[in-house]
């Protein structure tokens, strides 16, 4: 099977703009290579493309970013030269220490800026915005365990998918919660995503040629979501290759 094909199709046929993707992995099976992919993307269109990409990066750099789409053919500092990618580095932004002068851990701050940054858009991007946030855990430790202030934060980007028709894709990781009910940043979360795809480990166990699977679900709240696509992965040091299950000999 051609690498990224699946994924692509999976992709390809739910129209991502104007709806909120929340992506879900677990300790065992990242799904960061998922956001890479959505940001390659929404990146690689057509040359002239008015595509334009608002990253908010609470887990790494953008030079991490930068060293791993450059792997998959993609120059993110290209990209930023030429405004089709504009990177919030909270930690940069906001490092230890500072978000204790304000009680919001800076969110607030920082919807400003993203909301400032879409505002002074041309109008020909405005329709083709995509919001990346690489991990909902961490804005949680920023806002000092505060969900609602992240939930205010989220609804607040929500708008912006409702005013200017923008993509919102979120990754969270779904096993770092130590309670047993499951906690109600993520099920707001889930209530909030058009498109669900998780990552998750096989249940036969680690595997050294298949990685994990993915499984993409469609708009449709708690059961009624119907499932679009399930495969398997093999995460590559250049690329990731995605096959049906049992498609393997």
């Amino acid at each position: 099977m051609e690498q990224g094909t699946l994924l692509d199709e999976a992709l390809g046929s739910l129209h991502l703009s104007g709806r909120v993707v929340l992506l879900e992995d677990c300790v065992e099976t990242s799904a960061a290579f998922v956001l890479h992919h959505i940001l390659k993307r929404s990146l690689s269109q057509p040359p002239h493309s008015s595509n334009v990409v608002v990253f908010v990066a609470l887990a790494h750099p953008f030079s991490h970013y930068d060293r791993i789409l450059r792997r998959l053919g993609c120059n993110l500092v290209v990209q930023r030269d030429n405004n089709r990618i504009f990177f919030f580095d909270v930690l940069v932004d906001c490092p230890d220490g500072e978000e204790g002068k304000n009680s919001d851990g800076g969110l607030v701050a920082l919807y400003g800026k993203i909301q400032k940054t879409i505002s002074a858009l041309p109008q020909e991007n405005k329709n083709c915005i995509t919001v990346m946030i690489d991990d909902i855990s961490l804005m949680e430790v920023a806002a000092k365990g505060s969900t609602n202030l992240v939930l205010d934060f989220l609804h607040y980007c929500h708008t912006l998918v409702s005013e200017f028709g923008c993509s919102l894709v979120m990754l969270n990781h779904d096993d770092i919660y130590s309670d047993t009910v499951r906690p109600s940043l993520i099920l707001q979360m889930e209530y909030l995503a058009d498109i669900l795809i998780r990552a998750e480990p096989l249940a036969t166990g680690l595997a050294s040629d298949v990685h994990g699977q993915l499984t993409v679900l469609n708009s449709g709240k708690e059961r009624s979501r119907n499932k679009l696509s399930n495969f398997q992965f093999k995460v590559k040091e250049n690329s990731v290759e995605y096959f049906y299950p049992g498609s393997r000999t």
